[in-house]
């Protein structure tokens, strides 16, 4: 099948830039920022920041069912988001960031315009013709405008826009039983212990100390300066992922050589990593031997239990930590305030049908991230083909 192109601007009937504001008020009229849009093309309402009605004829930034928000600009990985507005309960308008794109209804589906401008976000395309300054980029108006973009028939567009919505619903519903089963763990602790906060359980208190042991990570030499310490077979954890593991450390991206681990420690599967530096009080369990540095602590106990315990503990009190730690050039703990952490002491028995019922949530979980993963791999494909004629 043959399609026709066309420029971004013969199929548009209205683009508009919206208009800054540094207001958040309680009571006002919504606005779309940034962070408002998701990288996979999704409108993220969780943040609503309003500013006032009578600040400027409002009606003229309104976005209306049917447009298509365009992230102009951004930081250079974040800049060419794009989403389609299907409605909300109130009025919204959209800050400067932001061009509102408005089809021509006899010519070009808003769904269609949002799914192809996303292939290209992902593709990298608008980082590539963004212009940048110091941490901002922008995508100029009229480079976007001059685009081309396939255009089938309108009914084919909408036929597309269908199956891509639908494939793409399923992602979404994945994703929210992922996030489900995250705070499914910390309803069992509360069911179990209580709020380990308040204790209304009344268990003895004692130091994290004496539930393990607890020592810095180690690395005598920085890798930055040093290339010969990397690359090797040796498993080498950062604070970052640690603070992106959802709990359970199941990869790296960086390894040490022999070299490397010889000016190291290497820590044991089971080892509960905690940051210290950067991001605070952050953690997850190695699932395989690693070292990692002095940015992190090893938590270690007789008791896998106990080393659950402790973890999903960290999750109640991780931003009363990083509130308290002190910020020098970064924020930053040292291993004393952990070790005499005051920490609720429960059975030993409960802290097992904890980690029973915690490691059979786990597995769940794996198994839901596989088909997560399937499903992504089946969208990027779908979305591949739609704006190919393969469809």
């Amino acid at each position: 099948m043959n399609w026709s192109t066309g420029a971004l601007s013969d199929v548009l009937v209205d683009v508009k830039s919206g208009f800054a504001s540094g207001q958040d008020l309680d009571d006002g009229v919504f606005q779309f920022r940034m962070n408002n849009i998701t990288t996979d093309g999704q409108l993220d309402l969780t943040k609503r920041r309003r500013v006032s009605r009578d600040m400027l004829n409002i009606e003229r930034y309104a976005v209306r069912v049917g447009d298509v928000l365009f992230n102009a600009t951004n930081s250079a990985g974040l800049v060419g988001k794009a989403a389609y507005f299907a409605g909300l309960d109130e009025l919204a308008v959209f800050s400067n960031h932001f061009l509102r794109l408005r089809p021509a209804p006899a010519l070009l589906d808003g769904r269609y315009l949002a799914r192809w401008l996303n292939l290209q976000f992902l593709r990298g395309m608008f980082k590539s013709m963004a212009r940048n300054w110091v941490n901002q980029a922008t995508v100029n108006r009229d480079a976007l405008l001059a685009m081309h973009l396939p255009l089938p028939s309108l009914a084919e567009q909408r036929r597309i826009a269908d199956i891509l919505d639908k494939a793409d619903a399923l992602r979404v519903k994945r994703r929210t039983s992922l996030s489900k089963l995250h705070t499914l763990t910390q309803s069992i602790f509360l069911d179990i212990f209580g709020d380990p906060t308040a204790n209304p359980k009344q268990w003895p208190m004692a130091t994290l100390a004496s539930f393990g042991t607890i020592e810095r990570g180690v690395s005598k030499h920085r890798p930055r300066g040093a290339p010969e310490l990397l690359g090797g077979p040796c498993p080498l954890i950062q604070t970052g992922d640690v603070a992106n593991c959802d709990g359970y450390i199941r990869t790296f991206k960086s390894t040490y050589s022999e070299l490397g681990l010889r000016q190291s420690r290497m820590w044991p599967a089971g080892t509960l990593c905690i940051t210290i530096a950067a991001n605070i009080a952050k953690t997850g369990i190695l699932t395989f031997d690693a070292c990692f540095p002095d940015s992190v602590v090893g938590f270690r106990s007789q008791e896998l239990a106990t080393v659950e315990f402790i973890r999903c503990y960290f999750s109640f009190v991780q931003a009363s930590l990083e509130l308290a730690a002190p910020e020098s050039a970064q924020k930053n703990i040292n291993l004393d305030i952990l070790r005499t952490l005051r920490v609720p002491v429960p059975p030993l028995n409960l802290q097992r049908e904890f980690a029973r019922r915690t490691q059979a949530i786990e597995v769940l979980r794996m198994r839901e991230q596989s088909s997560m993963a399937e499903l992504d791999a089946l969208f990027a494909s779908l979305q591949h083909r739609a704006f190919c004629s393969e469809l």
